[in-house]
């Protein structure tokens, strides 16, 4: 295994994540997922050794981290973090060929190739119109996918990205994690990434570590989904603890859905009212009155009116 997490507490005072045994081997993509302040953070800078640890061992390429420099944990781990300091007048470009000089002297002439490959990685990452753009005129979105174009152009076996996606679209989203995921699968590389959107894992994660109440869980990313109801079912924030919802029968998107427009909406008692949806209809039943509409939109002013 290239890298091997034993018997590890990790915090700073306190623990925040506690008997963690996980580890990554080469082709391997990995989800690091959990809510704010669990830790996933922490544990990425224990791996790098930026934190130390409160107990256990973590090896990279069967060496603990805290007997290696800053230097060689850099030749085998490429970091991306969520807020990264912008170098001052650099371009795309001369941020993503930085990641070349992990291996090389500063005063260090890249080769033909390098700058090949620094170019290919600007085309991948469809960076091409802003090869030449200073940083700090990059919208976020494009300035994070450089500091990845920086973490590719590393070289490193392993790529720890902490929060890749947060300020990117759907399809720049999609770009980088296939992008990604070729890295692991064609060229061998360990990809562990953290992220809140549990939907990442079932089309690009091999595998899963959940962070839940101090403890992680890591297996099979479909094994880990299933033993996890929160995440496959997660519920919509409770603005009005007074509401009671009516029956709602209908499949479990469009039942979320009708339930956070109807609590906006009301504070009345609706448990006498059942809604169903069938075949792109909805069918509102209240007393004596059944109403059909198409939208959620129909269904509040169906209930306005019969409460009226």
């Amino acid at each position: 295994m290239f890298l091997e997490i034993k018997n590890t507490t990790i915090g700073y005072q306190k623990p925040l994540i506690s008997e963690v045994n996980a580890s990554l081997d080469f082709g391997d993509i990995c989800l690091l997922i959990g809510n704010n302040g669990v830790g996933k953070t922490t544990l990425i800078k224990s791996i790098l050794n930026q934190i130390s640890l409160i107990n256990g061992e973590i090896l990279i390429n069967k060496k603990q981290n805290n007997q290696l420099s800053n230097k060689e944990i850099a030749e085998q781990i490429a970091v991306v973090f969520s807020k990264s300091q912008i170098p001052a007048n650099y371009t795309t470009e001369d941020l993503i060929s930085l990641g070349k000089f992990i291996h090389l002297p500063y005063y260090y002439q890249l080769e033909k190739e390098d700058t090949q490959e620094v170019n290919h990685i600007i085309s991948q990452l469809k960076l091409d119109e802003y090869k030449n753009t200073l940083l700090q005129k990059l919208s976020d979105g494009n300035l994070q996918k450089a500091f990845i174009g920086r973490a590719l152009a590393q070289n490193s076996p392993m790529i720890i990205l902490d929060e890749p996606t947060t300020h990117l679209d759907e399809d720049n989203k999609i770009i980088i994690l296939k992008l990604l995921r070729d890295l692991a699968k064609k060229h061998n590389k360990i990809i562990l990434f953290s992220s809140h959107d549990w939907r990442l894992a079932k089309e690009f994660a091999d595998k899963i570590w959940f962070v839940n109440n101090g403890i992680l869980q890591e297996g099979l990313a479909e094994d880990i989904l299933l033993d996890n109801d929160l995440l496959t079912n997660p519920r919509l924030f409770i603005i009005n603890e007074n509401f009671v919802s009516p029956e709602i029968n209908a499949p479990f998107l469009e039942k979320e859905m009708l339930y956070s427009a109807l609590q906006k909406n009301f504070k009345k008692d609706l448990s006498g009212i059942k809604i169903n949806f069938q075949d792109k209809f909805w069918e509102v039943n209240y007393l004596h009155f059944t109403d059909k509409c198409h939208t959620l939109e129909e269904i509040l002013k169906i209930i306005k009116k019969h409460l009226q």
